[in-house]
């Protein structure tokens, strides 16, 4: 490991020496991080139907969503670099709106079938590029990540779960998919957007 450089923070470092795992996180650090790239992860994310993001805002406020399509919804571009799709969701744009703000995110892939976790941290840019739009139909914008740090995880405490079905609300390979059941309560329909296919009737955007 190169020691100029150390990635832990000071309260990480405190809390290993607290429990003595200094030695360890260094260890990890030199088996692990900054060792791997998307090239040695490709089977798992691209058959990931799903991943859980975290974001935050300029402030630093947190933001942890759920992410999910059809097995390949995440592209990878190159060694360190992906794109996935942002689709259809409630329209407040908590995950998009922080990066916006502030880049700096980070994937959790897991693998609940055979016991796996990758972590992926990155800078995003939302992107409205046709040629990677073309690759995820269905989308409203194209989340492009250049990866700094690929970092597989050990899966000890994973539950372990069969297969499961896909949502019914995943975009189809033409981009199709099911207005949203919430979507059709009369309460949000004067509110969604004038060109939302669940809007009806309900006159002008004012």
């Amino acid at each position: 490991m190169d020691e100029t450089v150390d990635s832990y923070s000071a309260a990480s470092r405190a809390l290993q020496d607290s429990f003595d795992t200094r030695r360890l996180a260094d260890r990890l650090q030199e088996m692990f991080r900054s060792r791997w790239t998307l090239e040695d992860v490709r089977p798992v994310i691209e058959a990931a139907p799903m991943f859980f993001l975290a974001t935050a805002d300029r402030s630093g406020r947190p933001q942890c969503s759920y992410k999910g399509g059809a097995p390949g919804f995440v592209h990878i571009l190159g060694p360190m670099e992906l794109c996935y799709p942002s689709y259809d969701g409630n329209g407040m744009y908590l995950s998009t709106g922080n990066i916006a703000e502030n880049p700096a995110i980070q994937m959790l892939f897991i693998d609940f079938a055979d016991p796996t976790r990758i972590r992926v941290s990155g800078r995003a840019v939302l992107s409205d590029d046709p040629a990677l739009l073309a690759r995820s139909p269905g989308a409203e914008l194209v989340v492009h990540v250049t990866v700094d740090d690929v970092f597989p995880n050990c899966g000890r405490y994973i539950h372990r779960t069969g297969d499961a079905e896909l949502s019914v609300n995943v975009p189809d390979a033409d981009g199709s998919a099911p207005v949203a059941d919430w979507k059709k309560i009369p309460l949000f329909n004067e509110v969604l957007a004038a060109d939302d296919p669940a809007r009806i009737g309900a006159g002008p955007v004012s």
